[in-house]
């Protein structure tokens, strides 16, 4: 698997520490996007754990790690909160896109800083959806289909203001802050971005969170249209903005 450096998520990490030979907890894994990439970027001398609740999920990362022959990653079904003390201690422990749906964000950094070795990393990389969409032309539907997933993550209990919240979160819980950084997703004429995946992929939650209907969205059509948006425009869109923190414990 080859390592983009110019992802915000490769950046963040190997700013971090991230290397060779770390053993690393990923939290909330999903399907293993960014285990795959921790495993790159700590050799086969390191050694992964991913965790996830979702079986089917942890089932995919599995079938993705035999198939990358990611022999130093594993991964366990279990709650964020319910990890075995068994599971040994980490150089760092990493998280993208989980504490936004922790309903206390300070006691789970606090709960997962016992996993974490004296001057271990705590790395999490959070989307904060408050202050976009942004363009100065108007990107209708654009920012219709921004709002459907914002509105699905606020019926959902998500904190929407979770990027700004990372330092307190990190603080509170007893850690020391060494940077908070953000970018921003800037969409030009002829740059794609997958929004209408992204809307696919969200469309049972936001049909039954009644944000919308299949009919209102039209997913068939919908990267087609957001396509024929972008491209008839000569401005940017901005839709989306990556936070990234590390702190360390002491």
């Amino acid at each position: 698997m080859s390592i983009n450096r110019l992802d915000f998520t490769t950046r963040l990490l190997i700013d971090a520490g991230i290397g060779k030979g770390m053993r690393i907890l990923d939290v909330g894994c999903g399907s293993g996007d960014v285990a795959l990439l921790l495993a790159d970027l700590v050799g086969q001398r390191g050694e992964v754990i991913g965790v996830d609740h979702d079986g089917h999920s942890i089932a995919v990362a599995r079938q993705r790690a035999a198939a990358h022959d990611h022999s130093c990653t594993t991964f366990l079904q279990c709650e964020l909160l319910a990890i075995q003390d068994s599971i040994g201690t980490f150089d760092a422990i990493v998280g993208r896109r989980v504490l936004m749906y922790q309903k206390d964000a300070v006691a789970t950094i606090r709960a997962l800083s016992r996993y974490l070795r004296p001057n271990g990393l705590m790395v999490f990389q959070e989307h904060d959806t408050t202050m976009v969409p942004a363009s100065l032309d108007a990107f209708a539907l654009h920012k219709r289909a921004q709002c459907w997933l914002q509105e699905m993550l606020a019926r959902e209990g998500a904190d929407l203001h979770i990027g700004f919240n990372l330092h307190g979160i990190f603080t509170q819980a007893g850690l020391t802050v060494e940077t908070v950084r953000a970018e921003c997703i800037v969409q030009t004429p002829d740059s794609p971005y997958s929004l209408g995946a992204i809307v696919r992929a969200c469309l049972p939650r936001i049909i039954a969170l009644g944000v919308a209907s299949a009919e209102e969205v039209e997913i068939d059509t919908l990267q087609e249209r957001l396509d024929q948006e972008r491209t008839a425009s000569s401005s940017v869109y901005i839709g989306d903005v990556m936070f990234g923190s590390w702190a360390r414990k002491v």
